[in-house]
């Protein structure tokens, strides 16, 4: 036997004849590929999703914050609370810089409970902005219009809610010219948003939006814990012009508020710039963690599957004794036994590996129909556990192929 197929054909042949022991042997590998192209796929699916919700929010906006998202600790909030408030009069400014298109406020609260007759939704939020926050923030008006600038200069209390709040309060009829009560105020419903879906599992549905300056009225910024001084005031929504360098405009936002602030050369920021960029950053530093924590769990099952082979490669070894020595009398070289066993092992591992592929793309298909996470299989994952298996197959059946070629022909036949 000199050829790659007829190798290949008693590779085949030799698992036929023990099956029970050759899908044993495999479980290991099956196992490992499964864990390995099941969990990869429903991460790359979450990754394109994240993506895709990024996308829908506008990953051309800066954040003009006093807190940065990446910021954590007690420890800050002292520090954070007295950095100098952000106010609209920051957004019409930053807005005149040569790389912005448009800066918006924004300012939000949370509110326990909105009711209408006998319909009412629990913890939904409620945002102050101007006329542009549609279109800076990728929303559509589906039903009803959008701020005008006369709303904003005159105070009108108009508000436009998410499609969450139109389906729960209003099931049965309109939204649009009916009033609702916020902190004791009422407001008129001008409009309502078309549905946008969810970002890192939290609704953008859920809120009515009024004017800033009725929120400003409605709601007073309260100033007496840190946490309200940090998280309770306005934030700067800028959207760059296209073309433009997200880089650059960060820049000219920064050169432009330090001014505005008075600061020193020496002196840091006491504002932060955050992009849609630093989300996907910490997402994938976390699912990098948990990619790696699968790659380790996926390498014990590999492992495991590889000395079940190169032990069931041993027995084999034994078992065929009398046939080596029979091959090599008639010819076959050392070369050829070592190639025999190597391939077999390979094959095993490759089977197995391929079992185990499928079997991974069913069960995140599976996960996908009972769960709202989407896998994505992508080729780069099949190559990985076909390259898995194959490694695992070249490692552990080396040994006990270079066993069988090492043994001395006369002894072999006297085997029994």
């Amino acid at each position: 036997m000199t050829n790659i197929g007829s190798k290949l054909t008693l590779s085949f042949q030799t698992f036929r004849s023990h099956r029970l022991r050759s899908f044993l042997t495999m479980l290991g590998i099956i196992i490992g590929v499964t864990t390995v192209i099941a969990i990869l796929s429903l991460i790359e699916g979450l990754n394109r999703t994240v993506a895709e919700q990024v996308q829908s929010i506008g990953s051309d906006l800066i954040f003009l914050q006093k807190f940065s998202w990446v910021q954590t600790g007690h420890r800050d909030l002292d520090k954070l609370a007295g950095r100098p408030d952000l106010l609209p009069d920051d957004a019409e400014v930053i807005t005149k810089l040569s790389s912005v298109e448009i800066a918006i406020p924004q300012i939000s609260r949370q509110l326990r409970k909105l009711k209408y007759k006998d319909n009412e939704v629990s913890n939904s939020s409620v945002a102050g902005s101007d006329e542009n926050y549609s279109w800076v923030n990728n929303y559509v008006v589906e039903s009803g219009r959008d701020f005008s600038r006369d709303d904003v200069l005159h105070r009108r209390a108009v508000g436009i809610i998410g499609s969450y709040i139109a389906t729960n309060l209003f099931p049965d009829e309109t939204a649009v010219g009916k009033d609702l009560y916020l902190n004791g105020h009422r407001v008129k419903i001008i409009g309502v948003f078309k549905e946008k879906g969810t970002f890192l599992g939290n609704s953008l549905d859920d809120y009515i939006l009024i004017p800033y300056t009725v929120f400003e009225k409605f709601f007073p910024i309260p100033r007496g814990s840190l946490w309200s001084r940090v998280y309770g005031g306005y934030s700067i929504s800028i959207k760059a012009k296209d073309g433009m360098k997200i880089e650059e405009t960060i820049d000219q936002v920064r050169e432009l508020m330090r001014r505005r602030h008075g600061l020193g050369f020496d002196e840091d920021d006491d504002f932060e710039l955050n992009t849609q960029q630093i989300l996907m950053d910490l997402y994938q530093s976390i699912t990098n963690v948990g990619f790696i924590a699968i790659i380790a769990i996926a390498a014990i099952s590999l492992v495991v599957g590889g000395i079940g082979i190169m032990n069931i490669m041993l027995v084999s070894v034994a078992e065929r004794t009398r046939e080596i020595g029979i091959r090599k009398a008639v010819g076959a070289s050392n070369n050829n036994i070592l190639a025999q066993f190597l391939i077999e092992s390979i094959v095993l591992a490759l089977v197995g590996g391929l079992i185990g592929i499928v079997f991974g793309m069913l069960l995140a298909w599976l996960i996908s129909a009972v769960s709202p996470l989407k896998a994505s299989v992508s080729f780069w994952m099949i190559l990985l556990g076909f390259g898995f298996s194959a490694s695992v197959g070249i490692f552990f059946g080396i040994y006990p192929a270079r066993r069988a070629a090492s043994l001395n022909p006369i002894e072999a036949l006297r085997y029994e």
